[in-house]
């Protein structure tokens, strides 16, 4: 076995050794703002991960640009509004994308393999499992994956919403040792004095200051931004993953963030979690779409965060959204924060009527009491993104 995959070496201060990554690239670095695919960009990312991968390192790659590259080919200025183009975009662009790995990772002598996903993919069971094994299997046969949303299929309600999301999911899926998010940046920006601006180069853990740093870019290609890539690292930090967000315009940006370089916005500690989550307790926090939110009060908050309680109905001020009893849904603090998501014993309707009470009021407003808890603490994940 190669000597790199067992000990691939040290990096920066605050990362293990990484044996296998997920790499997300986004559509500014792969597609022109005219649609047409940044070829020098492209054949410099395919150069860094085939490297990697010659070290014994197992990569794996979810590619934006599909849709980018049928605009392009389909004479389309402005990214499409309705969801017919933009199936017919990626339908199109899919294939001129993938032609383009295929041709140049062989000429690095890496093979490729192609992995549509959609929400459904993730979430029901079997095809959860079927989807993990896939991956993994190519990996083992020394197979690059290439990942993307499937949007020629795609419809709001199996959508994953973003390739940054995705990225997350997939690394969480197959119990990465790092996400990278390349995009068009060189990390999280803060102010700095003179009106300028400050690259981060390490946040231990996001909150609703980090969030607060992030500007509001619109773009005709891309769909995501900062706070997609913000909230894709809070996921993957959730169960111990640490990630990076770096400038994948500049050549050996992956190498010398794997070989301990000061590029990017590390964020995160590797193995700190918010506790050993079990399997279920992942499938719960992340590949269960939220059917609805709970706001509660910051004694509430303050019980679930700190004190590991469970949900009771006095410390609950509102709810969003029309969920049965059973349904996955986020539990969001005043300030718009997520702070966890649970598997509620009560439907929205119910909650409207007990939000507020003590417990032992429960049967006398609802003629019945099954539960004291609306969220058992054994049914909810501590999570930490904007709302």
């Amino acid at each position: 076995m190669n000597s790199a995959r067992q000990q691939p070496g040290p990096l920066r201060p605050g990362l293990p050794p990484v044996r296998r990554l997920v790499v997300k690239i986004g559509s500014r670095v792969l597609v022109r703002g005219n649609g047409q695919p940044h070829l020098h960009r492209i054949r410099s990312i395919v150069a860094d991960i085939a490297a990697l991968h010659r070290q014994g390192r197992e990569v794996v790659v979810v590619s934006s640009g599909a849709i980018g590259c049928g605009m392009d080919k389909l004479g389309l200025k402005r990214r499409p509004t309705n969801l017919p183009d933009l199936q017919m975009a990626a339908a199109v662009g899919q294939n001129r994308l993938m032609s383009l790995y295929e041709q140049l990772f062989s000429r690095r002598r890496c093979r490729i393999g192609q992995i549509l996903l959609t929400h459904d993919d993730l979430r029901v069971r079997t095809r959860h499992l079927n989807a993990r094994n896939t991956v993994m299997n190519l990996l083992r046969h020394r197979i690059i994956p290439i990942v993307n949303e499937n949007d020629v299929v795609a419809v709001d309600e199996i959508k994953l919403g973003d390739n940054d999301i995705l990225a997350a999911l997939v690394a969480i899926l197959i119990q990465a040792d790092l996400l990278v998010l390349l995009t068009t940046t060189n990390g999280l920006r803060a102010p700095a004095p003179g009106g300028r601006t400050r690259r981060l180069p390490f946040i231990a853990e996001i909150n609703a200051k980090t969030f607060s740093l992030v500007r509001k870019v619109s773009n005709e290609i891309s769909t995501g931004g900062m706070s997609t890539k913000l909230r894709a690292a809070a996921m993957v930090n959730t169960v111990g993953i640490p990630a990076v967000i770096a400038d994948g315009r500049r050549p050996g940006t992956l190498a010398d963030l794997l070989e301990g370089e000061d590029t990017g916005t590390l964020i995160g500690q590797p193995g700190r979690a918010h506790g050993r989550l079990s399997g279920r307790k992942r499938w719960i926090a992340f590949f269960q779409p939220p059917a609805g939110t709970i706001v509660v009060d910051e004694g509430a908050r303050q019980a679930i965060e700190k004190n590991g309680r469970s949900l009771l109905p006095i410390g609950i001020k509102d709810v969003h959204g029309e969920f049965p009893v059973g349904a996955v849904v986020n539990i969001a603090a005043t300030d718009g924060m997520v702070v966890a998501r649970g598997l509620v014993e009560y439907s929205s309707d119910q909650i409207r009527v007990i939000r507020g009470h003590r417990t032992t009021e429960i049967k006398k407003l609802l003629g019945r009491r099954d539960f004291d808890e609306v969220i058992h603490r054994d049914n909810m994940v501590l999570v930490q993104q904007p709302r």
